[in-house]
């Protein structure tokens, strides 16, 4: 039962809100794209915003937040919070100058350490625009969808990453009446991992239990998480990469808190509305150790741009038809590589299909979260409803990202089906030394095309 005080911070809630800020004009890069068809394709001219946990917090030109922290007296609670913080804009020189993002015609860099002014930036996390106050929505079942990509400085510890999410396409802005700043200051985040570091969730900051992260400086986790569907397009750096469509009990963006989160901090992993392991075709996992990598000994050579292909297939090759395969290809120096057959399980597969990822959780010992979740149909019918298209690059403070470039768990045996992932020791991916050693790593994503099967390389 609420307490009284309990009942008015919750009507009060609905009376304040999530201020998009007046100190400085928002200004989005513009980022072009192409739609294909079997007669050609067509471009427009889109534009990125950047997330909104990048962004400076701020109350009458004092910060909300600062490292990895609140301000006790400006956010003393949820409601005061979201009444007295504003969102800022960021100009389209600061997109360089202070987040390390640059946009040039059809191409999107993003560095991975930036001095700026005032602060030091690591890492970022934008989203494809539609227009000024709205997310460009992708529709990918019976689609393919094609990116050139260059991950050529990307060391051990880094993942430049381009994913799908549900997101709403006005960033809640509709939905909740806490949320006055919406997708123009990129809000609205979730995916699978049920992230608890998101700073305004549905519109409220997540101040309640905030505690700052003992290792990250820049981040920490609130009560609360965001959950949604996600589908990893594109996951790598020079020496790994993986697809994973990660599925969930839950359509569109949702806050969670406790077991439904899956927090691993409290053994519920696998508890939550979301599947957190996906299901992954990595060509590294799953034996073939030659097929990507930088030098011209690996077929698919990081040290050169590529493109990568990745097609939605339906059952009956219909845009109503459930989705059954998630099929990949790359195109490097004008040639046309198909994906390698792998054996899982003494079983050949060169695609992603429900059949190799029960194959696969079964012969790596992993549980099927995916499976018990629906699979590719429920992939697929979330695809329906439309997903965001986020770009970033991050290190990774909980597990040094060995769980896409080394063998992980690190306490497994390497030689154990599903172990090995890559060729970086279990050692390597301290952000603190990616940090330090890498600050210019950066990844470039370019010529962004959608199309129907076929069109599009």
């Amino acid at each position: 039962m609420l307490g009284k005080s309990t009942v008015a911070l919750a009507l009060l809630a609905q009376a304040v809100a999530q201020q998009p800020g007046t100190l400085q004009e928002e200004s989005h890069p513009a980022l072009t794209i192409e739609t294909c068809s079997a007669s050609g394709c067509t471009t427009a001219t889109k534009s990125i915003t950047l997330d909104a946990n990048w962004r400076w917090l701020e109350s009458g030109g004092s910060n909300c937040f600062t490292g990895n922290e609140w301000d006790d007296t400006l956010c003393p609670d949820p409601v005061t919070c979201a009444a007295t913080c504003s969102l800022e804009g960021v100009s389209e020189d600061d997109y360089e100058a202070t987040y390390g993002i640059s946009t040039t015609g059809s191409e999107m860099s993003i560095k991975f350490v930036t001095e700026g002014t005032y602060a030091t930036n690591v890492g970022s996390r934008s989203y494809l625009m539609a227009s000024e106050d709205k997310y460009e929505m992708f529709y990918l079942k019976n689609r393919e969808f094609s990116v050139d990509v260059d991950v050529s400085t990307l060391p051990c510890g880094l993942n430049g990453a381009l994913y799908m999410i549900s997101m709403s396409e006005d960033g809640g802005l509709s939905a909740y009446e806490g949320n006055n700043a919406g997708a123009k200051y990129g809000t609205g985040y979730c995916d699978a991992q049920c992230p608890h570091d998101i700073k305004f969730i549905n519109g409220e900051s997540n101040t309640l239990d905030w505690t700052p992260s003992p290792v990250d400086v820049n981040s920490g986790t609130g009560h609360y998480g965001s959950c949604c569907f996600e589908m990893d397009i594109w996951e790598a750096n020079s020496i790994s990469q993986a697809y994973t469509p990660h599925v969930c009990s839950i359509s569109g963006q949702t806050r969670c808190e406790d077991t439904d989160c899956g927090d691993t901090d409290s053994n519920e992993r696998y508890d939550g509305v979301c599947d957190k392991d996906g299901c992954d075709f990595a060509t590294y996992r799953q034996g073939n150790t030659t097929f990507f990598g930088p030098g011209s000994d690996f077929v698919v050579d990081t040290a050169s741009p590529f493109t990568v292909v990745t097609q939605f297939i339906t059952a009956n090759n219909t845009d109503e038809g459930d989705l059954i395969e998630i099929r990949r290809f790359y195109v490097q120096d004008g040639v046309v590589i198909e994906n390698p057959t792998t054996s899982v399980g003494g079983t050949g597969f060169d695609s992603l299909t429900d059949d190799f990822c029960t194959t696969q959780k079964e012969t790596f010992g992993d549980e099927d979260l995916f499976g018990t979740k629906g699979g590719l149909k429920a992939m697929g019918d979330e695809l329906d409803n439309g997903m965001v298209l986020a770009l970033s690059l991050w290190d990774d403070y909980t597990a040094r990202m060995l769980w896409l470039d080394s063998d992980y768990p690190t306490d497994a045996d390497p030689t154990s089906p599903g172990v090995a992932r890559g060729t970086c020791d279990t050692t390597s991916g301290d952000p603190t030394d990616v940090e330090a050693n890498s600050p210019d790593a950066t990844v470039k994503f370019s010529n962004i095309k959608v199309g129907t099967i076929g069109s599009t390389f």
